[in-house]
């Protein structure tokens, strides 16, 4: 991994689907440069123009952005990587996305620091470690309103499409298990 740039990788699961998440200094990396064999035990994803077995989820929100890799360091010990999957009511999708773009300039560094939603058609996917690490961002976002509604629960509810056959407490996110972690170089005890 340091050979290909990558400073930390986790793999999620969630029923029969996986979710990749990395970190890359340098040139962009493709998963199938860091699992070469994956095409033994993954099944291709439809749709696009050839059979894939990977699908990039675009960024749509997050708390901080890094600005250098002083910046981006984790200096609080060992964070451990968590992920979430929800889905969208697809006529909700860019309101989905217009509040969130609206809480990240309005607000950067309001939540952990290394949180970040991804979307692939109208599935989210939402990476952060625990314990957060919840810090002011050294920038401005590119916002200077305060729309963010307040009752931010109670306006996101209504985009989402519940999971029937989770918890209560996941009917809207449902919690990923995570199968695979390599940590940071930096992640030391103690650091």
């Amino acid at each position: 991994m340091d050979g290909l740039g990558v400073s930390g990788l986790s793999v999620f699961q969630g029923g029969r689907q996986s979710f990749l998440y990395y970190e890359c200094s340098g040139q962009r990396m493709e998963p199938e440069q860091l699992f070469p064999e994956a095409g033994e035990i993954l099944k291709s994803w439809p749709g696009g123009e050839h059979p894939r077995l990977w699908v990039p989820m675009m960024d749509i929100f997050h708390y901080q952005q890094p600005v250098s890799a002083q910046h981006w360091k984790r200096n609080q010990g060992a964070g451990i990587p968590y992920g979430r999957l929800a889905a969208l009511k697809p006529e909700q999708v860019s309101s989905y996305i217009y509040y969130h773009y609206q809480y990240q300039e309005e607000r950067p560094g309001d939540g952990d620091k290394y949180g970040i939603i991804g979307l692939h058609e109208n599935l989210l996917f939402f990476y952060s470690e625990l314990p957060a690490t919840v810090e002011a961002a050294p920038y401005a976002g590119k916002l200077t309103t305060n729309l963010r509604p307040e009752h931010w629960g109670e306006v996101m509810e209504p985009h989402f499409n519940k999971w029937g056959d989770m918890p209560r407490d996941q009917a809207i996110w449902k919690k990923l298990t995570l199968v695979l972690s390599i940590p940071l170089p930096h992640r030391g005890k103690g650091e």
